[in-house]
């Protein structure tokens, strides 16, 4: 499996929430093939160096500046904790704490230092983290395969899982003729494949708890209906990929479920686009930094969809809302979608980060209001 700690929606409220004099955000490519990770590990370290720089250019108080240092340099060189990455390393440190996450999504590298975190690429890593569950399922096998982008699919092992559907059947073995003849009718197959699916059902659990990672089905015949009649999965795909998973390598699986993963994240943005404009409609929508600003703030927005490349900064109060446009290079002023978007979550809004061309009227965000203001 790619060793990934993806953040929760909460994880990234409670970082969005620390205010101190210096909060430095480090983003750096990273590689899953551990031989080859001494590369990130010392772009990570040129990083820090950069870090310091700006700590020190901005007359940070000597001991928070050692304090930070101190962390980063442990991290760097903790060999072992680099051995085990996936595609990119997220890391948040001030003076009191340094917390990392490894992400499946490919990050540019770079170093902020502020007053706050910089969450919005974290943001881009909830919405389309590209990766996926694959359950090959036949009364034959089952497998669950690991799908994530520009990587191989790797097959995950999973505790307590059913080797097939025969090992339900098996009280049936040297029954009379009236017995086989019971087993073959439709009502009693039903019950034992019922049986076997939520054996399986009941395996992954343990492998996808607290995951919203898509699942995606690999199974024919009834089997795919029964399976889809017991899964207790939130997140297992309407689509699914056609044909016998028996017949299908695990790189067949993985080319045959990145189109469904595509469509899935498509739909998700047309999804909220045809949302935007039939509240737009009711005075429920906004594109506006000032306007979002206060309804994040307030906890007015349902569902916000903000441009993951805006650098537009600011400062927004954080009683009244009320936004304030400032240079990029003030160390006062931060991105003024990154706050927006943090406010909005710690009020349980819903957060994607898109691309300008997905945006509904091709602004910075789009905020859809849980009422009209």
């Amino acid at each position: 499996m790619l060793y990934v700690d993806i953040p929760t929606p909460a994880e990234i409220v409670a970082l969005n929430k620390v205010r101190t004099k210096a909060c430095v955000t480090i983003y750096v490519r990273t590689t899953p093939v551990t031989q080859h990770v001494e590369v990130a590990r010392i772009e990570f370290g040129n990083l820090a160096r950069e870090a310091r720089r700006q700590l020190e250019a901005a007359d940070h108080d000597k001991r928070e500046v050692a304090a930070i240092m101190e962390q980063l340099e442990e991290l760097e060189q903790d060999r072992s904790y680099w051995a085990v990455q996936a595609n990119s390393l997220a890391v948040f440190a001030t003076a009191e704490q340094l917390r990392t996450f490894r992400l499946a999504n490919r990050l540019d590298s770079s170093v902020q230092v502020a007053d706050r975190f910089h969450i919005k690429p974290l943001l881009r890593a909830i919405t389309f983290p590209h990766s996926a569950f694959i359950l090959a399922l036949s009364a034959n096998g089952v497998r669950l395969i690991e799908v994530h982008a520009d990587l191989p699919p790797k097959e995950v092992k999973v505790d307590d899982m059913p080797e097939s559907a025969a090992e339900f059947l098996k009280d049936f073995e040297g029954a009379d003729r009236w017995e086989r003849a019971k087993i073959k009718s439709l009502e009693e197959r039903n019950v034992r494949l019922q049986q076997y699916a939520r054996s399986v059902d009941a395996a992954l659990r343990s492998v996808l708890v607290g995951r919203d990672t898509p699942l995606i089905l690999a199974a024919t015949g009834r089997l795919e209906a029964v399976f889809r009649a017991v899964n207790s999965y939130p997140n297992l795909l309407k689509e699914g990929i056609e044909g016998s998973p028996d017949r299908k390598s695990e790189s067949e699986l993985a080319q045959a479920a990145r189109p469904i993963l595509d469509a899935y994240y498509a739909r998700k943005i047309e999804e909220a686009k045809e949302l935007y404009a039939t509240r737009a409609n009711e005075g429920r929508a906004t594109s506006d930094l000032s306007d979002a600003a206060r309804a994040a703030t307030f906890g007015v927005i349902h569902t916000l969809l903000v441009d993951i490349d805006s650098t537009t900064s600011g400062r927004i109060d954080e009683v009244t809302g009320a936004l304030t446009f400032g240079e990029e290079d003030d160390p006062t002023c931060y991105v003024l979608v990154d706050e927006i978007a943090g406010r909005a979550l710690e009020h349980g809004a819903k957060v994607l980060a898109v691309r300008k061309e997905d945006l509904p009227q091709g602004g910075e965000l789009a905020a859809i209001l849980r009422y009209a203001p």
